[in-house]
């Protein structure tokens, strides 16, 4: 893929850190993604860091949300210009099911068919969390609030009902 490299003052929108990025660069970054809507996964480095990232859309325009793991206090630094590869990422993200959740769910029926009538981004939510996780202590703990949670008895993910 083309990487294409630009400079960009950090503002900040509510408490997020984002640059703006270029709208010939944008465009390339489209063309290369085969769409104009949606995320947009991308990749480059900030001042020679590497990062990961995701393009979106908000307020009306394209944004590059800067986040401290991507650049150490980045909210204390809006103001700052700095230097920015980006490129379209096309590596597969997705996040493969966890098989003690699988299994869980397989389990129980009922915590299945919630799951699975869930959006996509809210299964990937859970199986992000779960996925995370790294003592086997808490992955049986949490896959447990996982399916009160999905059976509506119990808050998870910061959320209250699935």
């Amino acid at each position: 893929m083309n990487s294409h490299t630009f400079t960009a003052t950090i503002d900040i929108i509510g408490v997020n850190p984002f640059v703006s990025v270029p709208t010939d660069i944008l465009e390339l970054l489209f063309i290369q993604a085969e769409k104009r809507k949606g995320k947009i996964p991308i990749k480059g480095t900030i001042n020679n860091q590497p990062y990961t990232q995701t393009l979106v859309r908000y307020a009306g325009a394209w944004r590059l949300y800067i986040n401290t793991s991507m650049l150490k206090n980045s909210p204390k630094r809006i103001g700052e210009e700095i230097t920015i590869t980006v490129e379209f990422d096309s590596a597969d993200r997705s996040i493969a099911m966890p098989l003690p959740l699988q299994r869980a769910l397989e389990e129980n029926p009922e915590a299945l068919s919630v799951f699975t009538s869930l959006p996509p981004s809210r299964q990937k939510e859970i199986t992000r969390y779960i996925s995370s996780l790294k003592t086997e202590e808490a992955i049986k703990k949490n896959i447990q609030r996982a399916l009160n949670f999905l059976l509506g008895n119990e808050r998870f993910i910061g959320r209250d009902t699935p």
